[in-house]
């Protein structure tokens, strides 16, 4: 959620959609015939604009074949798959972690597979070919050149790596890092490098970059263009990618256990992926289920690699309270479609956490309770108004405002720290008052995509003619953006009023805010939590405005987003105290 006419959001949602697996093939085949199916298949799927790379890679041993598959583009490597099987020459797998299947026939060379991709309503064709090179992994790659660049985007700095190695056939590939987005390894569609300059294409992302060497050919000065945007790009030669420092992160071997656990949502229909941990000695514990906030996150919220839940659960089980993290629904290793979920189904996935935790022999079944962050924290009070079996709630950052009143803020804060003049502020602030007011009264009319679009296309014929040939008012980015802003999702949160939800809520509540947040601003939401909560007659809550701290509950000067990845605090100790204290003291 960020400021400006086409700044709504910027988390960049990477769909992982194939995925490793133990393939079974039965039927016509003959040993002889399985032996030749082995090896390197590749292919290219359409996906709107986006063309992705899979690879499937299969061994046969032991008169069995098995695979992994990879989408480079995306920088994914050995994802699982399920339940694959032959019949004749008919290849079928069943990807259920992100609702998913690919079936196709091998043709008679065993050297093409023809198929159709499906996933949810969508089919699409995807027709592999058997490679005649084995293809290398990134890991086992030595890359000749790594370069390095951080790029500014809306006050946000992102890091960029290109790794530059040599082919089998002599000529040249690419891999490029985004370090701060927690993506590695998206294939680099093409490279064309002479003594003056380097050009790359990755088609994945419809990014291209163009720059030219120093005289001493140690930084490359270029742009970096995406989807019609262009930024400046300046990358450095380096011989390791630099690291940023995350000294919060817990080394193993824990003084506590840690299990992976799945459990079912049956409502969805979706198992979810996470992680258990427990202290070792007494029992049974308090305990606590972590809900992130918007946008498809792990089960460690990990950011410009700050792991914040990872923090905590380690901190709490540390001092004797269990924990579980999970990620979101179709991520990782979570099944489901995240695009199309709401806060609503969120909130389902959380209370099936709680049924989870409630099964758990390690567990005090009268003490669990739920902490949220940012829109974790409209769930935690949503589930504890549909779930018997929670018995408190921590809101981190959780709004007490609609999301229209929200985002206004939102923008507004953001804008001003990201040094943006008043004059501009008052433009941007005008224009989403107005877009997000069309959507809260108009989220069910059947044409409010076009008078959105009519709204935009007016916003723009206002602007100086300097301004109107900007990439960033392209038909096609108009289109993507106002996609997400007649989301299921985004619809719902511009009218979702937490504060009826809050006036229901008689168990214990703990609301923290930052002083420094500009996503949540906590003197307005503060003051609604309070009323809400006092309205309804709850008389065991707590809500503070902590000092300094941003809306990742870091230490921080400005608050801004710009800040997040540059803080090497993952997550005030002054507010994980405050925390393990007011369980303890609840649960005692």
């Amino acid at each position: 959620m960020n400021s400006g006419l086409f700044k709504w959001f910027s988390k960049i949602h990477i769909i992982f959609i194939l995925f490793l697996s133990i393939i079974i093939l039965s039927g016509s085949f003959y040993a002889q015939d399985l032996e030749k199916v082995a090896g390197d298949w590749q292919g290219k799927l359409t996906v709107g604009e986006q063309k992705l790379t899979i690879i499937f890679h299969i061994d046969y041993a032991n008169r069995q074949l098995t695979a992994t598959l990879d989408s480079p583009d995306q920088g994914a490597y050995a994802i699982k798959v399920d339940n694959v099987t032959l019949q004749g020459r008919d290849l079928m797998m069943d990807i259920k972690s992100i609702s998913g299947s690919f079936g196709g026939e091998i043709n008679e060379k065993a050297d093409e597979i023809t198929g159709t991709w499906k996933q949810g309503t969508m089919s699409l064709p995807l027709n592999v070919s058997k490679q005649n090179n084995k293809i290398i992994a990134p890991e086992d790659i030595v890359f000749k050149e790594i370069w390095q660049g951080k790029l500014q985007v809306s006050g946000i700095e992102l890091r960029l790596v290109i790794k530059i190695y040599n082919k089998e056939d002599g000529s040249l590939g690419a891999y490029l890092d985004s370090p701060d987005q927690g993506v590695k390894n998206i294939n680099v569609s093409s490279v064309t490098k002479n003594d003056k300059e380097l050009l790359l294409d990755i088609e994945s992302i419809m990014g291209k970059y163009k720059g030219e060497y120093n005289s001493e050919a140690k930084k490359i000065i270029g742009t970096w263009s995406k989807r019609g945007a262009e930024y400046p790009l300046t990358l450095e030669k380096t011989d390791k990618v630099e690291e940023l420092k995350r000294p919060q992160n817990p080394t193993k071997p824990y003084p506590y256990y840690e299990e992976e656990v799945t459990f079912r949502n049956e409502e969805a229909d979706i198992s979810l992926a996470g992680t258990f941990t427990f202290p070792k000695n007494g029992g049974p514990f308090p305990a606590v289920v972590l809900v992130s906030g918007s946008g498809a996150q792990n089960r460690d919220e990990e950011i410009f690699e700050h792991k914040p839940f990872l923090i905590i659960s380690d901190y709490l089980t540390r001092n004797g309270i269990a924990v579980l993290r999970y990620d979101d629904r179709g991520t990782a290793k979570s099944q489901g479609d995240f695009s199309s979920a709401t806060t609503q189904d969120f909130m389902i996935d959380a209370i099936s956490s709680v049924n989870y935790l409630s099964s758990r022999k390690e567990v005090d079944k009268s003490k669990i309770g739920m902490m949220g962050h940012s829109e974790g924290g409209l769930i935690a009070p949503m589930a504890a108004a549909n779930c018997d079996e929670l018995d408190f709630i921590i809101m981190l950052a959780g709004p007490g405002l609609p999301g229209r009143d929200i985002l206004i803020m939102q923008n507004e804060l953001i804008s001003r720290a990201n040094g943006e003049s008043e004059d501009k502020i008052k433009e941007e602030l005008q224009f989403n008052t107005k877009l997000y007011d069309l959507i809260y009264s108009d989220k069910d009319s059947p044409d409010l995509r076009e008078k959105i679009l009519q709204l935009i296309n007016q916003n723009i014929e206002e602007l100086p003619d300097s301004e109107k040939v900007n990439p960033m008012f392209s038909k096609e980015n108009i289109e993507r953006q106002v996609n997400i802003i007649t989301s299921p999702w985004f619809k719902n949160f511009i009218v979702y009023d937490p504060r009826p939800t809050l006036e229901n809520i008689t168990i214990p509540v703990l609301a923290l805010i930052g002083e420094n947040d500009l996503q949540v601003p906590p003197k307005e939401n503060i003051v609604e939590i309070r009323k809400a909560l006092e309205k309804g007659g709850n008389k065991n809550f707590k809500i503070m405005e902590l000092n300094k701290l941003n809306h990742l509950f870091q230490t921080s000067e400005t608050g801004s987003v710009g800040e997040y990845g540059k803080l090497e605090e993952t997550f005030s100790p002054e507010a994980l105290a405050i925390i393990k204290d007011w369980i303890l003291e609840i649960t005692k």
